[in-house]
């Protein structure tokens, strides 16, 4: 520990950064209380699928000169995401033991960037709905969430600073909100999805969790690989409050959290509006269950044919539905979806950003599911950039989060919304 700041190990990525920069602290030090904290609490929240602590200090070691911007953060790769030093299993049997032969290039640039690759964080069942390991690290009585539940839970348990992860539907924001940590999904197409287990290419986005708002874009822009310069933003945000027609599925304590969290913000000068997107939005969240279903359908197909039996049932009935959904049916949902994300463009231009739910609730109880996506899915079949920020509790003690939703490629000025509500919310506790 450094004396006058926190143990290293739950240190948010942007100060272990700069403490690392400084030579205030070393990658070793850091890698080493992070290794630890896992040795003391993975019996308990099981968020890893591979870890090899030598191997990972050796790295730490070998990078104390590491490069910028990360010099030598340790950071968590989805199970998901190919990695040519370890194992890459895609959270299934047909694949146990299964390496690639390079890794994906978000992982060369985090490489490249100076990050310690700590190891593989525990995914879902091909990134779907039949759980992994993993609990959550506030309850191991309660899920949390998918399919990036190992990252999640790595970060917010303070296991590692930050965790790489997808989102089809839902598995980056849910996920973040049921365990209380930032997860960002970025406008589609941000960051390159190669070497990452293709689902529905059209919906598939690379992400991350950490635990400030101002470690996002110091993981963006190690990510992608340049760095972007923050917009302005000139007196407080225009936000618009969209409850969207999901709404009567948020729990009364979601809803409270939102509304309470909207009413402090517009106490602190924003203007917040409510905002009804429109019959032209109805039935997007059944666009997105039929592209996501079609797309996973073609993708899996050989998961399908040669180890049918290795399959959750949750993957047989997707593969069910996208079989049912005639051609027509799937061109019109990709229809509605454009239609859409041009009818999103004077709402961006009134509004720095949407406020809604990450979630119905609390994590649920019990570990044979991983909770719904429910308010993930439009904005996913959009293509928009969302952040979870943890806003609250429910009753049972568990964290609640809300989204803000960006416009396409208006990542940067997200950031800027987020960390300014992030400031006139009351902190965590």
């Amino acid at each position: 520990m450094v004396e006058g700041v926190r143990p290293l190990n739950e240190l948010p990525a942007a100060e272990a950064v700069a403490l690392l920069s400084r030579r205030e602290i070393s990658p070793e030090e850091l890698t080493r209380a992070c290794l630890d904290r896992i040795s003391a609490r993975e019996a308990q929240v099981q968020a890893w699928q591979f870890i090899d602590p030598e191997r990972v200090l050796a790295q730490a070691r070998s990078s104390e000169a590491s490069s910028p911007p990360l010099h030598g953060l340790p950071i968590g790769i989805k199970d998901i995401i190919d990695t040519g030093d370890m194992p890459t299993e895609y959270g299934s049997s047909i694949y146990q033991g299964h390496r690639p032969q390079a890794d994906a290039p978000c992982v060369s640039a985090l490489k490249r960037a100076g990050a310690v690759i700590l190891g593989k964080t525990v995914t879902t069942q091909l990134a779907y709905f039949t759980p992994g390991k993993t609990r959550n690290p506030h309850n191991p009585e309660h899920t949390p969430g998918g399919s990036s539940s190992g990252s999640a839970a790595a970060v917010a348990d303070f296991m590692v600073p930050a965790a790489l992860g997808t989102q089809t539907a839902g598995s980056i924001i849910r996920p973040a909100s049921f365990c209380g940590v930032v997860g960002y999904k970025p406008t589609f197409g941000e960051f390159p999805m190669a070497g990452i287990k293709p689902l529905a290419p059209s919906l598939d986005t690379l992400g991350f969790f950490v635990r400030a708002v101002g470690d996002v874009p110091v993981l963006s822009e190690a990510i992608g690989g340049q760095k972007r310069s923050a917009p302005v933003l000139r007196g407080a945000p225009r936000v618009g409050l969209c409850r969207t027609e999901q709404w009567a599925l948020a729990s009364a304590e979601s809803q409270a959290v939102l509304l309470e969290s909207a009413e402090l913000l517009r106490k602190a000068g924003a203007r917040i509006e409510e905002v009804d997107l429109g019959d032209s939005f109805r039935g997007l969240l059944d666009a997105q269950k039929r592209v996501m279903a079609v797309e996973m359908t073609r993708s899996l197909e050989t998961e399908r044919k040669a180890h049918r039996e290795a399959l959750g049932p949750e993957l047989h009935q997707l593969f069910s539905e996208g079989d049912a959904c005639p051609p027509e049916k799937y061109r019109a949902a990709l229809a509605q979806a454009e239609d859409c994300r041009r009818r999103l463009m004077p709402v961006f231009e009134k509004y720095h950003a949407l406020l809604t739910p990450s979630a119905p609730g609390e994590a649920p109880a019990g570990l044979g599911a991983t909770g719904d996506p429910v308010f993930n899915r439009i904005w996913t079949l959009l293509h928009l950039p969302c952040i979870n920020l943890p806003a609250g509790k429910g009753q049972k003690g568990l964290p609640i989060g809300i989204q803000l939703v960006g416009e396409a490629g208006g990542d940067a000025r997200l950031f800027v919304v987020a960390a300014w509500v992030t400031a006139h919310l009351p902190p965590e506790k």
